[in-house]
């Protein structure tokens, strides 16, 4: 089996993004809704067994920014970021998100 780990940082304060919501699915089926923490990540996302696969993560950074106060456009520029991604047998993949209102960034970490 596998795992999967993220952290998520907003780059408009330079600080970790705590409570931003966020799913995990494979095709279309959900197999984990959780929250970030205080230091933008969520402990409990790698205690989920993963296979082989190509899944993807959802990140609601639109309501994140809201409830931080900044006004976006209606519709905001970006509401749910997602990251499709593949997983390989019995490795632990990072999938951190660098957020603003107008653009992210992703990368594979360690």
């Amino acid at each position: 089996m596998s795992s999967l780990s993220t952290h998520i940082l907003d780059t408009v304060s330079g600080r970790p993004a705590a409570g931003v919501s966020f799913r995990l699915f494979q095709e279309d089926a959900v197999l984990f809704e959780g929250v970030t923490d205080h230091d933008g990540r969520c402990p409990a996302l790698r205690e989920i067994p993963l296979e082989r696969g190509t899944y993807r993560l959802e990140f609601e950074i639109g309501a994140y920014f809201r409830a931080g106060g900044h006004v976006l456009s209606d519709p905001p520029f970006l509401d749910v970021v997602p990251i499709v991604f593949g997983l390989g047998e019995g490795t632990h993949a990072h999938v951190p998100l660098l957020a603003a209102p107008y653009g992210y960034s992703t990368y594979r970490g360690s």
